[in-house]
């Protein structure tokens, strides 16, 4: 109990520190930056049982969903290695499949909070941004600022593309099916195929028609790479772009 009560203690000398922190860099964060990271993680890689999770908030009254500047007990601490001023997403497993299955399954960023107090076991995190709800059995993963290219809500077609290698678009944004002009993207090429933030893509789609080339979609720019997949947003469309639509590099 003793223990408890110094973790909720440190929690409330701290908060309003944390809320001048929260919107410094709220106010460092353009409004494609805060769309970024607000956007699905460039990984499909499924968090492991040991990161930590959000058990619900420091509130009188039990609530299903949290919001902005809500203070929240995670179920880690020092014992796991999470410091005190440690940042991190708050993000969600979606859990229905895609066209690729249930190996292609996104994730949903959530929004971030900021560790404002912890013991060996358990932290109190101050909730410094939301993107959607955010509830209990979220899941946390270190916070990272987005790092848009400057070009990235450019409309210019630069480059030919090259049709060498064609990767496919895995989603959406929240695992949706289309994707609207200006919407994020997740597609399964990443760095290990040489894609990097500020590439040009070209989309296409197979309309199935026999004797009939690829159907040209629209245009998209990458604004985060990971290992095998990138976000990329859609910067010109004729019409919305759909999961499994082809993506090829612009050279």
């Amino acid at each position: 109990m003793r223990t408890t009560f110094l973790v909720i203690a440190s929690a409330s000398i701290v908060l309003g520190a944390v809320d001048v922190r929260a919107q410094a860099v709220a106010s460092a964060l353009s409004p494609l930056d805060m769309r970024v990271a607000c956007g699905p993680p460039a990984s499909l890689v499924r968090p492991n049982a040991l990161v930590p999770h959000i058990l619900g908030s420091q509130d009188t009254v039990p609530r299903a969903v949290f919001h902005e500047h809500d203070m929240l007990v995670v179920d880690s601490g020092l014992a796991s290695g999470v410091q005190l001023g440690q940042q991190f997403f708050v993000r969600r497993q979606n859990t229905f499949g895609t066209a690729f299955g249930e190996n292609a399954l996104t994730a949903r960023t959530l929004g971030w909070l900021r560790i404002v107090a912890v013991n060996q076991t358990t932290a109190i995190g101050a909730v410094e941004h939301i993107c959607d709800a955010v509830m209990s059995g979220d899941y946390l993963e270190p916070f990272v600022a987005p790092s848009v290219p400057a070009d990235a809500e450019s409309t210019e077609v630069v480059g030919e593309p090259d049709f060498s290698a064609l990767a496919r678009v895995v989603s959406g944004p929240e695992d949706r099916r289309g994707v609207a002009n200006g919407d994020l993207m997740l597609i399964d090429a990443g760095a290990d195929r040489g894609v990097t933030p500020g590439t040009r893509l070209a989309i296409y789609r197979d309309v199935q028609r026999p004797g009939m080339p690829l159907s040209v979609v629209g245009d998209a720019v990458v604004v985060t790479t990971g290992p095998t997949v990138s976000v990329a947003r859609v910067t010109k469309t004729r019409d919305a772009v759909q999961m499994g639509d082809y993506v090829v590099v612009r050279k």
